[in-house]
């Protein structure tokens, strides 16, 4: 197909922190994710870093939409200062939504911000692009990967993702869809690749709640359990409320959300 097509990394590619990838026509364009990094222990005075998009700002009128894959810093941190530049609609599932919407409304931009939620399973269309999102199993409930056709062909942008058999959700990567795409025929494929260049693979998150059993059985009584990232804790979460004695006796609560429940446990 002869069609122009761009795919530009702004951030993120052989690098931990700050996603963001840009996918362009002549007339338009796609940002997909807007993370930070943190600094090295040498950076000092940086509280954090963010990408350099300043290359887009002169043809910000073409993006038609911003898409965040998942709820990690890495993929949300920067997502003030690219609304601030770029006046397009934000896309998110429901649990990212509510993670982007503390971090705008805090710089004072929900009421400026266009925040619109989308599922796994659903599918939308931003000028000639066509995104179909699909769910992808990752240390964060609520992750999607894309399926973006453009005028050039099918590009296929992974997320972050994990293949959990045995996720503790229950919840695995929608292995059907990816092979849908390939059916189709792939242009590209962006794929998280994080230690993909070491041997072997990583064990299931289910293996947690057994070290969780363990270790809660030979408590001799109260047990406060603490995350400093409340939300990329929720499958620990998950893990600790199976494992605890009584069942149903579990309190958790977030500076950044509704604390769920409101009950705690007398000690033993």
């Amino acid at each position: 197909m002869n069609a122009e097509l761009r795919i530009i990394p702004l951030g993120g590619l052989g690098e931990i922190g700050k996603n963001m990838m840009l996918v362009e026509t002549p007339s338009d364009a796609l940002i997909v994710d807007a993370g930070l990094m943190f600094p090295e222990n040498d950076m000092l005075g940086i509280d954090y870093i963010i990408p350099d998009y300043r290359s887009v700002l002169d043809r910000k009128d073409h993006i038609r939409g911003i898409i965040v894959t998942h709820g990690h810093e890495d993929h949300t941190g920067a997502i003030r200062h690219v609304a601030e530049a770029f006046d397009a609609p934000i896309f998110a599932t429901p649990l990212t939504r509510g993670l982007l919407e503390v971090k705008l409304g805090r710089a004072g931009l929900a009421g400026r911000s266009h925040l619109q939620t989308v599922k796994a399973g659903s599918e939308i269309s931003l000028g000639p692009f066509r995104i179909e999102f699909f769910h992808v199993c990752h240390s964060i409930p609520d992750g999607v990967g894309l399926g973006i056709t453009t005028p050039a062909g099918l590009i296929v942008h992974s997320g972050d993702f994990k293949f959990d058999h045995t996720p503790v959700d229950g919840w695995p990567t929608d292995y059907a869809k990816l092979a849908e795409f390939s059916g189709r025929g792939v242009l590209a494929l962006l794929s998280d690749s994080t230690n993909a260049d070491q041997a072997g693979w990583t064990p299931s998150e289910r293996v947690v709640d057994g070290a969780f059993d363990e270790v809660f059985r030979g408590a001799p009584g109260r047990i406060s359990a603490t995350g400093p990232v409340p939300p990329a804790t929720c499958r620990a979460r998950c893990s600790i409320a199976r494992t605890s004695r009584p069942p149903a006796s579990h309190a958790f609560g977030s500076r950044s959300l509704p604390a769920a429940g409101g009950r705690s446990w007398p000690d033993g």
